[in-house]
């Protein structure tokens, strides 16, 4: 057994969190914030309900003024292919909200079953990931 290792797994799971826990902390009423770090197109095209639009792109002092710093902000993007939930979350971390990552973003929310929010009239014009 190695400590390294431990620290490694007890690490990752301090800092990330799988659509399955995500969605029972948030059916436990946990005070959870979660964050779509893509675009603003890209998340009114789908997103998880209940999400906040926050695009990296977009984080600062002033735009998150009105954020509960008592909350975890779990922060996600499209998917394995797109950093803009790791964007997100270090920009969040630094200016003092504790955060996780969730991991597979949306794709593997949506491959776990659980529900999203479409818009109607979605242009589709978005980039696959929506963070560029």
């Amino acid at each position: 057994m190695s400590l390294d290792q431990i620290r490694h797994y007890q690490s990752k799971l301090a800092y990330e969190m799988d659509s399955a826990d995500l969605n029972e902390a948030l059916k436990n009423g946990e005070p959870i914030v979660v964050v779509d770090g893509r675009s603003a197109g890209a998340f009114e095209q789908e997103h998880i309900p209940g999400a906040i639009s926050l695009p990296h792109r977009e984080i600062s002092a002033n735009s998150t003024a009105s954020l509960d710093t008592s909350a975890l902000y779990v922060c996600y993007c499209d998917g394995i292919g797109c950093n803009a939930s790791t964007k997100t979350a270090l920009k969040l971390l630094t200016l003092g909200f504790e955060v996780r990552e969730l991991i597979g973003g949306l794709d593997w929310w949506k491959r776990d079953g659980y529900a999203t929010h479409r818009s109607q009239s979605g242009s589709g014009n978005e980039s696959a990931c929506g963070c560029h």
